[in-house]
């Protein structure tokens, strides 16, 4: 029994958008990821932290929601800047429980568990945002999703899940960075960053959070054990 983590997927088995342009790092990359994930167990969670398909609505993702389903375990999907399938919740259950799959939930406005823990997450926020209209009315609601998250999660020890970093080099959001510490998240695990970019990541403890980047092409599409 262990919970895992990995983001940024992008599965395209219908959308036809394959992540092999971007070269040699995303080679048979949905084969790897089925290599990897045929290693869970009944008893493992796996958290997907966004950017789990290029679908563009619930009917062009099915065929990558059940590549992932036909695997064992718990899977709890977050919301990323490229999942234009994403919809509301009860949506994606009813469309869930037609299309016969059984394992994937939505973290979205809540909380799940593990152990004693709680998992929490949102899409988060990102420099990227800021060049775009509107982008106080998006943080300010991406702030109010994640402190729901945070609340359900009562008095369990918090492990944190975001698409967008909180932090890396030349960047922070200082608006999530307080309520990550307001909750006093244990873990925040995050993607988005691929590529060179990957080199600005910010890991390791700071202000008693442990910072980790989960993108799939830096962990090479093996997911990354949470705790046991």
């Amino acid at each position: 029994m262990a919970l895992y983590a990995i983001g940024d997927l992008h599965l395209s088995l219908t959308a036809n958008k394959s992540m092999e342009v971007f070269g040699p790092a995303w080679e048979n990359y949905v084969a790897r990821i089925g290599q990897s994930l045929e290693k869970l167990t009944e008893e493992d969670t796996l958290i997907l932290a966004g950017d789990t398909s290029w679908g563009i609505d619930l009917e062009e993702a099915e065929a990558d929601f059940k590549f992932i389903d036909q695997f064992p375990g718990k899977k709890y999907l977050i919301k990323g800047n490229h999942d234009y399938w994403w919809t509301t919740a009860s949506k994606f259950h009813r469309f869930c429980e037609e299309k016969e799959i059984r394992t994937l939930e939505l973290l979205h406005n809540n909380s799940a568990s593990y152990g004693e823990y709680a998992i929490c997450g949102t899409r988060g926020w990102f420099l990227e945002e800021d060049q775009k209209p509107h982008n106080a009315k998006v943080l300010n609601r991406e702030l109010i999703r994640l402190e729901t998250s945070l609340q359900a999660a009562g008095d369990r020890p918090i492990l944190c899940f975001l698409h967008y970093p909180p932090l890396y080099q030349g960047y922070q959001c200082p608006e999530i960075l307080e309520l990550l510490e307001k909750y006093q998240v244990k873990m925040c695990c995050y993607g988005h960053l691929h590529g060179p970019t990957i080199r600005r990541r910010i890991e390791g403890e700071r202000k008693g959070i442990d910072f980790s980047l989960i993108s799939a092409d830096h962990l090479c599409f093996i997911p990354k054990i949470i705790c046991e």
